[in-house]
């Protein structure tokens, strides 16, 4: 029984981790290929690390309640297992959501460029691909209005 405990945690981590999308500026989604993109050239002015919230969604709550309401039916027998598996799932719903932000939190950056054409914008994206000050680079906009630094 310690071993389905153990496998039931796992696969809820990893749901839990595996729903998490990506905010690299080398990252793209399937509806971005093959889509024009607006090209604006730049200077680096300022880069400062930042912290990407996780996501919120319902599946941590979930996993996590399925994930207590099994190891909680474990315990005891008649209506004390009962009780126990309603708490392990209302106990395991809240640490899923916990887990679930603090697993998909990322660390980011946000990068102040100077247009070419004069105006200066800033753009948040992960911290997969560092940025210098005075570094030339390219912002790249898509049509859906996501926008990202690239070299």
């Amino acid at each position: 029984m310690k071993s389905f405990r153990i496998i039931t945690f796992l696969a809820a981590t990893a749901l839990i981790a595996g729903c998490a999308s990506s905010n690299s500026g080398e990252v793209y989604s399937r509806d971005q290929a093959r889509r024009t993109q607006t090209v604006q050239l730049g200077t680096v002015q300022f880069v400062k690390n930042i912290q990407i919230e996780g996501t919120k969604s319902s599946l941590g709550t979930i996993g996590g309640g399925v994930a207590g309401g099994v190891l909680g039916s474990t315990i005891g027998g008649g209506k004390g297992q009962v009780l126990a598996a309603l708490g392990g799932a209302a106990l395991g719903a809240v640490g899923g959501t916990v887990a679930e932000e603090k697993l998909t939190k990322k660390a980011g950056l946000e990068i102040t460029v100077k247009l070419d054409s004069g105006s200066s914008i800033a753009v948040v994206q992960e911290a997969d691909v560092m940025y210098s000050v005075g570094e030339r680079v390219r912002v790249l906009t898509g049509p859906d209005g996501t926008t990202r630094v690239v070299r």
